[in-house]
């Protein structure tokens, strides 16, 4: 008797369970492409628009913005910078020489690890990287700048000054990361490369002359002109996202802080999938 009542019980909750409805998951599914694609069409039109503001005040004879705005920017996001972008791909490029190196020395090839991460870093990981770090270090305070503007209605005054605040506040900043973003992947590339030729010359006994024949005889133009390729374009959508995300900021301080958080994300997420996309791209196109 106690087993059926627990049976019957099952089957009434059983009954009770309305089944998932699969027009609303389609529903649902649909709402958030919807608001994706929106978000994407809105930080496109963006930059569009920040890009023809400036033309069109250049085209009339006239700076839009202040030289001293874009230097200071330029320091920040270049200058100041180095160390880390430095620093960070120095370790990276110990780590992967290592690792590589004591694997092919298996079967006698160390003398590929040269151009193995010479490739690698000035292709892949050197704009992939260094990207990702400017999107933690620049892109946040650049949203948390201009969020706090936003919220004080700093914003407000000067467009009521007749000043257009996207070729006012949001160009010098892109294109400070946009002129930018290669010269840090070239430190990137070179210390990388320089970590490696440490690793060869005291594990693999490769001399450092020796060293640079490999990585000249490996590195092709077309590898140098993809990695500027993908630093510039890195740089144009860190600078755009980050600005976005602060004059789009609503809710006082805790919306700063929200704006700047998925202002990394966003950003280091949009950089990561470009660089897959262009990527395979270039190896349909380009197999060769």
């Amino acid at each position: 008797m106690g087993q059926l009542a627990v049976t019957m019980a099952n089957t009434r909750t059983n009954s009770q369970t309305l089944p998932a409805n699969p027009v609303g998951v389609v529903q649902g599914i649909g709402a958030l492409g919807r608001s994706f694609l929106r978000e994407v069409g809105s930080m496109f039109w963006f930059i569009v628009q920040t890009f023809e503001e400036t033309l069109e005040r250049m085209g009339h004879g006239r700076v839009p913005f202040r030289a001293v705005s874009f230097f200071r920017h330029t320091e920040r996001a270049g200058v100041a910078s180095v160390p880390l972008v430095g620093l960070v791909s120095f370790f990276l490029g110990l780590t992967m020489t290592l690792l590589t190196g004591y694997q092919l020395q298996r079967f006698g090839t160390e003398r590929l690890v040269p151009g193995l991460v010479a490739i690698g870093f000035t292709r892949e990981l050197g704009p992939l990287l260094t990207g990702i770090m400017l999107a933690a270090r620049i892109g946040a305070a650049f949203t948390a700048e201009l969020g706090t503007m936003q919220v004080s209605e700093e914003v407000e005054a000067i467009e009521a000054m007749g000043i257009g605040p996207l070729r006012f506040l949001v160009a010098p900043r892109m294109l400070a990361l946009f002129f930018l973003m290669p010269c840090l992947s070239t430190v990137s590339n070179i210390a990388a490369i320089f970590a490696s030729s440490l690793v060869c010359k005291a594990y693999f006994s490769i001399a450092f002359v020796y060293f640079l024949d490999l990585v000249k005889d490996a590195l092709l133009i077309r590898d140098i002109i993809t990695g500027i390729l993908k630093s510039l374009m890195f740089g144009l959508l860190i600078g755009g996202i980050a600005c976005y995300r602060g004059l789009t900021v609503k809710g006082g301080a805790a919306g700063v802080g929200t704006s700047t958080t998925s202002s990394v994300v966003t950003a280091i997420t949009t950089v990561i999938g470009f660089d897959t996309v262009y990527n395979i791209i270039y190896t349909v196109f380009f197999p060769t």
